[in-house]
């Protein structure tokens, strides 16, 4: 699908000694799209352009992604980088998407700053504490392997591979420009030895803490394991519901922007 960007502002917070780069459009309500795992901003682009006719649309590279810079190896928080660029820009409250990795970044928000989230929409997003029925961790581990022993591009030919990214690899509406993201990924974090830091308590644990409205979405042909993380977050958010994509994968937003955008927007605007 793939539209035309709309026009946007750009630039870099410094947070945590790391410079995140962001994107904004359009105006309105803010709403903060957050992306997944060896992506970046642009696997957005038809959201980011769809949802600035009526929002005002936040999308960034998380820290060691894209166009954000590679940091130091302390550890570091995702949720709390967002909470400091949302500070930075001047929004106190704002709708929040992610996917995958940006799925549980945003649940992981929402647990420790309630107050700051006007809704929730985690997409085939792992849950941390619910343990994984398939080998995908043992996937990820050898393509870490990989780019320590032999280098990147090993690792991504590998990852390219991975039965998670299958169905939007064999979909030729999204092979290309999910690649070509995927391809620019550094390993940073896969190679630096850096860490993300955690809390004492599982957040599958602390899912009553979430009072934003929420909904949850699951592509068909994902792995089990979301699917299984989904019913958990489902079933533990308050007045949360889940809701499944059919003849699509991992990457939602990408293999079917227009059911997606669809989805997206009906639950938005109910909200409003």
């Amino acid at each position: 699908m793939t539209t035309a960007l709309p026009d946007f502002e750009a630039g870099y917070a410094e947070i945590n000694e790391a410079k995140i780069y962001y994107e904004i459009a359009g105006s309105g309500v803010p709403l903060v799209l957050v992306h997944g795992f060896s992506l970046d901003r642009r696997m957005w682009d038809d959201q980011f352009a769809f949802l600035a006719t009526e929002y005002r649309v936040i999308r960034y590279d998380v820290r060691g992604f894209g166009n954000s810079t590679d940091v130091p190896v302390q550890p570091y928080s995702y949720p709390d980088d967002l909470m400091r660029l949302m500070d930075h820009i001047g929004i106190e409250a704002a709708h929040l998407v992610g996917l995958s990795m940006g799925g549980a970044i945003v649940v992981d928000f929402a647990v420790e700053h309630p107050e700051r989230v006007l809704s929730l929409v985690p997409v085939d997003a792992p849950l941390d504490g619910v343990e994984w029925l398939t080998n995908f961790g043992t996937r990820v581990g050898i393509a870490a392997r990989l780019a320590n022993q032999i280098g990147m591009d090993s690792a991504l030919d590998l990852w390219l591979e991975d039965e998670l990214l299958a169905p939007a690899m064999n979909n030729s509406d999204c092979a290309a420009a999910l690649e070509e993201i995927i391809r620019d990924y550094t390993g940073w974090h896969w190679t630096s030895g850096a860490k993300s830091m955690s809390r004492d308590t599982h957040t599958s644990e602390l899912l009553n803490k979430i009072v934003s409205p929420t909904l949850v979405i699951v592509g068909e042909h994902d792995l089990i394991d979301f699917h299984a993380m989904g019913d958990v977050m489902a079933e533990g958010i308050d007045g949360a519901h889940k809701v499944v994509i059919p003849n699509i994968g991992h990457m939602s937003n990408m293999e079917d922007p227009v059911a997606f955008n669809a989805l997206l927007h009906g639950f938005l605007s109910g909200i409003e």
